[in-house]
């Protein structure tokens, strides 16, 4: 215990040359000491140039679906060691079960951004955002939105409670992105901080640059932050607005989100009385936020907002539960379901909290400020004064709108319970929080459910609707989950996280564009109408990727459409809507002149048109998107098909890729009759020449 802990910074391990300001990290049942903390002399400027240089070059190297693949290289290296992670964390006060919502949350975080990253990302380093929109008539001028990456560094501040998810839910979006990480652990749970980066270097795989780790303090870096570098906090409100008011983060210069407190509020319906499953997944609910991670969450339930008469029986229900089920103690003791919290300073600032709480008015109905009987590491029991334990607390307010319950935060065990008499009088109780990360509302009546989201989804980041049908398969008021926006409005920061590729999205700027057809489909990689479109006797389906190149194409002879065809396809598919079949009755419709052909029959026979049927590098048809049928097309008319090379799409781990084609149906009189795009599976390689094949057509 007498070296000090080190950070991850410029590719390499790095400790003070002296000692200088130490700070000593305990653990939160024995007081023991488990680590050593100091950062003195470490020099911010270098830190920062480091990943604005070679980790910028590095990042930026690889595409989208390359960095995507390392992400689950971490996440399985992260998977291999965690009882590792699981041991250490213990030290924090969490218990096995804490440490899957942290250890096995922060993984499934990299897993999550691996997979997204690789579906709904291109194999590219530029993002497409939205339409083409033409600005002249000839087409020959355009102009979309791209997201590029931010050219500078993440700096992200996370918070005690969550040293591995807390980290990984930044530091995923922003590796996929390609922006370099510096990660500022809180220094209570640096150790954590410390283990999960260095199992990542020991992969080999990080690229250089890509993340640093500073295990303590880290001085003026905000005097150092300049345009293209962004800070991702998570913690206290108080500390977020210190940080709002930097020069370079007031003046717009350095991006600036936040994740901070809130009064997170649960709502149970007036329908959802005793005796229903929803008052009983309410009551469990409320007890899993109250002793996971001993409530030191961000998004864990404060306010308990019951209908008149219920809170009672809400704290009767709540008691005999943790009487049966928890058990506060040691997590290294076997039976512990319940930690301390972090530190003993941080259960003396609950307990002033708690204080604050009962001098407003609010009176204990669960639990007690008292040290709790307490299970140690050896199996015995009794009261310690060296762990920061607390037991699970609810207190009740005569009056629901005192302003403490709604503004005083005891980050620990502890919920206040409050009652309301109509639907109206509970989401004024809710916006009384002032901006929340979460809301969640148990009910099974779905008028209930449609009056308080349109009441109180201004504030809130994400409302849980919870009943019967979903109490099993929840994942839970204080579970974020990485495919959804994390963060809320007002006290709780204005921020967003995650999201999924949102969050992917606030590591790039959003930049409109504007060219020619050519100079667009150069930028982004994706063929643009007007751009080159090259016939040149080969079919495109005899290309595999590394022969295709975007803009190749086929232009199909023409067919024409007989009264006898529609009828036939009618009769054989079963599609008789009266447009194909009633002469009358389709020319009384304001969309067409009479019979028209079916639009399926369209499509179906552009297929044919341009399809090369013999064996060859395009290995399958896996769909059709964005299909817009324009112009009918009525009986003795001809359609042919213009097919488009439009995007190309190597997947990293497979021999193939994809392809998705422009595909143009038009009439005799060049009138687009119908537009989509065909995706299609197409080798790398056409390692294998396959044997002629004579066409029956």
């Amino acid at each position: 215990m007498s070296s000090i802990l080190p950070s991850y910074v410029r590719d390499g391990w790095w400790t003070p040359p002296a000692l200088g300001d130490v700070t000593e990290v305990q653990d939160a049942s024995t007081g023991a000491v488990v680590a050593r903390v100091s950062t003195a002399g470490i020099d911010v400027p270098g830190v920062l140039d480091h990943g604005r240089t070679v980790g910028q070059r590095s990042l930026g190297a690889l595409t989208f679906h390359e960095r995507a693949m390392l992400l689950k290289q971490f996440a399985l290296a992260l998977s291999g060691r965690k009882e590792e992670l699981y041991a250490l964390s213990m030290h924090s006060g969490s218990t096995r079960r804490d440490s899957l919502s942290d250890v096995d949350g922060g993984i499934g975080v990299l897993f999550t951004y691996s997979s997204k990253g690789r579906r709904e990302l291109p194999n590219a380093r530029v993002v497409v955002d939205g339409p083409v929109e033409p600005l002249s008539k000839d087409g020959s001028f355009l102009g979309e939105h791209v997201f590029t990456r931010l050219p500078g560094v993440a700096v992200q501040i996370n918070a005690f409670n969550f040293p591995m998810w807390g980290a990984l839910e930044k530091f995923a979006p922003a590796f996929l992105a390609g922006v370099p990480t510096i990660v500022k652990p809180a220094t209570p749970t640096v150790y954590v901080a410390e283990a999960w980066v260095r199992i990542l270097v020991e992969t080999g795989l990080l690229p250089d640059g890509s993340l640093q780790l500073v295990s303590g303090r880290f001085g003026d870096v905000l005097d150092h932050l300049r345009l293209g570098d962004l800070v991702g906090f998570t913690g206290s409100a108080s500390t977020a607005a210190r940080l709002r008011d930097h020069p370079r983060i007031e003046s717009g210069e350095v991006r600036f989100t936040s994740e901070t407190d809130s009064i997170n509020a649960s709502v149970l319906g007036p329908d959802a009385r005793p005796g229903t499953p929803e008052f009983d997944a309410f009551v469990s609910q409320l007890m899993v936020e109250l002793t996971t991670k001993a409530g030191q969450k961000c998004t864990a339930i404060r306010r308990a907002i019951v209908p008149a008469g219920v809170a009672g029986d809400v704290a009767d229900a709540l008691r005999t539960k943790i009487e049966s089920r928890v058990v506060i103690g040691d997590p290294r003791a076997d039976g512990v379901t319940m930690g301390p919290l972090v530190s003993l300073a941080q259960r003396d600032d609950v307990l002033r909290q708690v204080a604050k709480l009962q001098d407003a008015g609010g009176h204990l109905l669960v639990g007690s400020t008292d040290a709790p009987q307490t299970v140690r590491a050896d199996g015995t029991v009794g009261v310690t004064d060296d762990g920061a334990f607390l037991a699970p607390m609810l207190l009740a307010f005569a009056d629901p709108t005192a302003p403490a319950a709604h503004e005083v935060e005891a980050f620990g065990p502890v919920a206040s319970i409050l009652e309301y008499d109509s639907i109206a009088d509970a989401a004024d109780l809710v916006a009384r929080g002032g901006g929340s990360l979460v809301t969640s509302v148990v009910t099974h009546d779905q008028d209930v459910a449609v009056e308080l989201l349109t009441r109180i989804g201004a504030f809130n980041g994400r409302v849980l609707f919870l009943s019967r049908e979903n109490a099993r398969t929840s994942t839970g008021h204080g579970a974020p989950v990485p495919h959804l926006v994390h963060g809320g409005p007002g006290r709780a920061g204005g921020g967003e996280e995650l999201g999924g590729i949102r969050a992917v999205l606030h590591h790039m700027q959003r930049t409109a564009i504007q060219g020619s057809p050519d100079m667009l489909t150069a930028i982004t990689g994706v063929w643009h109408a007007g751009a080159a479109h090259r016939v040149d006797g080969t079919h495109p389906f005899r290309k595999s990727l590394a022969d295709l190149r975007i803009g190749d194409g086929i232009e199909s002879v023409a067919r024409t459409v007989s009264l006898a065809d529609i009828e036939t396809f009618a009769e054989f598919t079963g599609d008789t809507f009266y447009a194909h079949m009633d002469e009358e009755s389709a020319a009384a419709n304001p969309f067409f002149p009479g019979r028209v052909a079916h639009g399926y029959l369209l499509v179906s026979w552009a297929a044919g048109l341009f399809v090369d049927p013999d064996p060859g590098p395009v290995l399958a048809n896996y769909g059709l998107e964005n299909l817009r049928f324009i112009t009918p097309v009525s009986p003795g008319d001809e359609i042919r098909v213009a097919l488009t090379a439009k995007q190309i799409t190597p997947r990293e781990t497979d021999e193939y890729g994809e392809v998705r084609w422009d595909a143009v149906i038009r009439n005799q009189q060049d009138e687009i009759v119908a537009t989509y795009d065909v995706l299609t599976l197409v080798a790398k390689t056409d390692a294998e020449p396959r044997p002629e094949v004579v066409s029956a057509r």
